[in-house]
């Protein structure tokens, strides 16, 4: 874990000295500050979650410190402690109101601000797990839990928001749905884990062989949907076409001693936009592109056909 940054913010020398003297034992990176006004642009700069304030400081205030601070609204959050010889309650409930999590009044106990610094830690790391279970929730809402890849609902809101912005802006949009070929002749004779893996495999695949910008889901069993912002009639069929090859190139191992040839077949479209127009709906673009799917089963598999 690294160490937590500590900034340390008063236009007393000696105050400044004290503080950074108190904190000696601990684990944190020190930085300081003269006044309000270089604590904040500090705050601005450096990823600081922890400052130690003065109330009273030419320039900018501790209180107006903490408004700017709080007004910013960073994702992450920033925990403060004032230091004050103000000692009066009315004072100090307004300097909580205006977003201070803690305070002490000088002369303060070295020990006291010790403890008062590690309880900010402990909210701090405790404000991280909360993110990061929230982050993980919010991934699990959007993809599959075998591939990895964008779930349904969410390459279909992919694909609704890249239509909207090329009918504005006027560009075209290639959109490509693919199937593994015979892939319940595998789960039937290799089982259903070695179906999982042979998804797994095709799903790495199509995600190599695409570009950085371009969106990949599974759209459901055995498919998967692409969207190919920019692309032309000509540009969708190579990409489809090398994504066709890949797959057909490689081999997906069910074990040490197994590996099996995979197949997709694809249907392909690209839809061209003037500037400011209106999307068509997803419904019946999937339909089409459905529709070359099936002709490219129909056709004997592994192989790309176009929807008009």
């Amino acid at each position: 874990m690294s160490r937590t940054r500590v900034l340390l913010v008063d236009d007393d020398p000696s105050s400044l000295a004290l503080l950074a003297h108190s904190l000696r034992y601990g684990d944190y990176e020190i930085l300081q500050a003269p006044d309000g006004q270089r604590a904040w642009e500090l705050w601005q700069q450096e990823q600081i979650r922890l400052i130690i304030t003065d109330w009273l400081m030419p320039e900018l205030s501790g209180p107006e410190l903490v408004r700017r601070i709080r007004e910013a609204n960073r994702p992450e959050y920033t925990y403060i402690i004032m230091i004050t010889v103000v000692d009066e309650k009315p004072m100090m409930i307004r300097g909580l109101r205006s977003g201070l999590d803690d305070y002490l009044t000088k002369p303060f106990d070295p020990d006291e601000l010790l403890v008062r610094v590690s309880i900010g830690e402990r909210i701090l790391q405790l404000e991280e797990r909360l993110q990061h279970s929230t982050q993980q929730m919010q991934f699990l809402a959007m993809h599959d839990p075998l591939t990895g890849l964008f779930n349904r609902r969410a390459i279909q809101e992919q694909i609704e928001a890249e239509l909207a912005r090329a009918a504005r802006e006027g560009y075209p949009v290639g959109l490509v749905l693919m199937d593994v070929d015979h892939f319940k002749s595998i789960n039937d004779h290799h089982g259903h884990v070695s179906g999982d893996r042979a998804l797994v495999h095709v799903a790495r695949v199509l995600s190599q062989s695409v570009r950085p910008y371009d969106r990949v889901g599974r759209w459901g069993g055995e498919e998967f949907l692409v969207v190919l912002p920019g692309t032309d009639r000509g540009e969708v069929t190579r990409i489809a076409e090398r994504i066709r090859g890949a797959v057909a190139a490689s081999r997906c191992v069910l074990s040490v001693e197994e590996s099996i040839p995979l197949q997709v077949s694809i249907g392909a479209l690209s839809v061209a936009f003037a500037p400011d127009s209106t999307p068509p709906a997803l419904d019946g673009l999937v339909r089409r592109v459905d529709g070359a799917l099936y002709e490219a089963k129909h056709a004997g598999r592994n192989r790309v056909c176009i929807a008009d």
